[in-house]
């Protein structure tokens, strides 16, 4: 049983057709590498599964259950297991580490103040155990602008792992850094199945989701157009399918929209 089902999929923003009849699964302790260009509704798809907004049309299982997609919304989604990580990095820069671990989910009392000393211990294991911050200089005090890009994006993908996520979703979370940021944010992502944690890893960069992903699903214009295992397909040939796609867009004449990943 897969850990995570969506049937035929569609959503029409007005008159544009972002998903048509999508099927996308994810196993139990499974990093799916989601692919496609600008305007395949990667982004639709995720957004969707998060609860941030609903499908025009089609049905969505988790753990085998039927979930009400009139009442399903991301405070729902974060309670059966499935966490977000977007490209915009939803952090308050300007705030401690421990208090963007658990943005808007505190640890309080019976009187429900807040229980600063677990929130600040349970930050400092999170950053040693979970994310190998080593070094005597970063403490769950430190604001938030003081990190570095991938290790922004490991304090992101960290609160997901401590709420227990059984799927961290990552939208680009590589964008905009530099190859040795990227390399942590990619180790982050092992170490997530290193836990039997399954993760949906979006990115343009094909070299970066093929070093880390079990599987591998195209689309392009709304549709699933490509399915692999790893095995199935080399990092070569998987970026001459999406070159392929491209050149057969321009043939076309075909442009994707502008706002819609």
């Amino acid at each position: 049983m897969p850990l995570v089902e969506m049937k035929d999929i569609h959503k029409y923003f007005g008159r544009v057709v972002a998903l048509r009849g999508v099927d996308f699964s994810v196993g139990e302790n499974e990093v799916v590498g989601l692919i496609g260009d600008n305007g395949a509704g990667k982004s639709t798809l995720i957004k969707i599964l998060s609860g941030v907004f609903p499908p025009t049309k089609g049905e969505i299982f988790i753990k085998g259950q039927k979930i009400d997609l009139h009442r399903y919304s991301v405070r729902e989604a974060h309670r059966m297991g499935i966490e977000t990580v977007f490209q915009e990095q939803a952090l308050g820069v300007k705030q401690a580490i421990w208090r963007n671990l658990f943005l808007g989910r505190e640890p309080v009392n019976r009187l429900g103040f807040l229980k600063l000393d677990t929130a600040w211990n349970e930050t400092h294991r999170m950053m040693r155990e979970m994310l190998g911050f080593r070094g005597g200089g970063v403490s769950p005090d430190a604001s938030v602008r003081t990190l570095s890009g991938g290790e922004r994006q490991g304090i992101a993908i960290g609160r997901a792992m401590y709420f227990d996520a059984n799927l961290v979703i990552l939208d680009e979370p590589t964008r905009a850094l530099s190859v040795q940021e990227v390399r942590k944010v990619l180790n982050f992502i092992l170490k997530l199945k290193e836990n039997g944690k399954s993760c949906v890893y979006i990115s343009h960069t094909i070299a970066n989701v093929y070093s880390v992903s079990d599987r591998f699903v195209i689309l392009d214009r709304g549709q699933v157009v490509g399915e692999y295992l790893r095995d199935e397909i080399s990092e070569e040939e998987l970026n001459e399918t999406l070159v392929k796609l491209h050149e057969a867009r321009l043939v076309r004449g075909e442009e994707p929209p502008a706002k819609l990943n």
